[in-house]
């Protein structure tokens, strides 16, 4: 790709913006570099059947990228941050399996520490790259409120000055968007130095989470 030529999702995106279309043309995608060392493209999921749903997604959930144990099983948040998602999700009373969970970023992006693959956090020309398939899924999914978990996904959407410390739980606006919440990633809680900042965070995610039910709640009545 010529050095002036912006990387971009675009040309892989379909013109159907289905989720069964979406999650298959993911695969094919080489928008950016980052597909040359991930084992696959890691799409968007819920688990409750779309097609038969007589209402919106209450909630989008959505994060940085897949991790390891994401881009080997091809679903997103299945690894450790994933356990803690849906543990704080059954703490609010949110049900998983209604909730349409993705991430900003479609592949693992790492570096190599040993035998393992760590983490490495996407930059900005690349969560660029990646931006239509999220937009294309949040047509498909035309959720009611969209969860941004962590600053990556906070940021792509409300722009680089937004800052999770300062404003989680708050909502949001986004130029053709729904509403946007942002809170922590449960990557994040999962790092926190103490125990008392894991639990301390916890608390927050799991307030965070209660707040985007109550919006949602709020809205039915309108």
């Amino acid at each position: 790709m010529p050095a002036s030529v912006h990387p971009s999702a675009a040309p892989f995106v379909p013109s159907e913006h289905s989720l069964p279309v979406l999650q298959s043309a993911v695969q094919a995608c080489q928008g950016c570099d980052l597909y040359r060392h991930a084992t696959q493209a890691v799409f968007g999921e819920v688990e409750a059947t779309l097609a038969t749903r007589a209402a919106k997604i209450d909630l989008m959930l959505i994060g940085e990228q897949p991790g390891d144990h994401e881009d080997k099983e091809g679903h997103p948040f299945v690894g450790p941050a994933g356990r803690l998602l849906d543990e704080c999700l059954e703490e609010a009373g949110i049900d998983r399996r209604k909730v349409y969970v993705t991430n900003t970023v479609k592949h693992f992006k790492w570096e190599p520490r040993g035998k393992l693959r760590l983490h490495k956090k996407p930059s900005m020309q690349e969560i660029r790259a990646c931006r239509p398939w999220l937009d294309a899924e949040v047509e498909a999914v035309e959720p009611r409120l969209i969860v941004c978990l962590g600053a990556t996904a906070a940021q792509s959407l409300l722009g680089p000055k937004f800052r999770i410390t300062q404003a989680h739980g708050k909502l949001e606006s986004a130029k053709h968007l729904p509403p946007v919440l942002a809170t922590l990633h449960p990557s994040a809680i999962l790092r926190a130095r103490t125990h008392e900042d894991r639990e301390r965070d916890r608390r927050i995610f799991v307030d965070d989470l209660r707040r985007a039910m109550a919006f949602v709640h709020r809205s039915d009545k309108k």
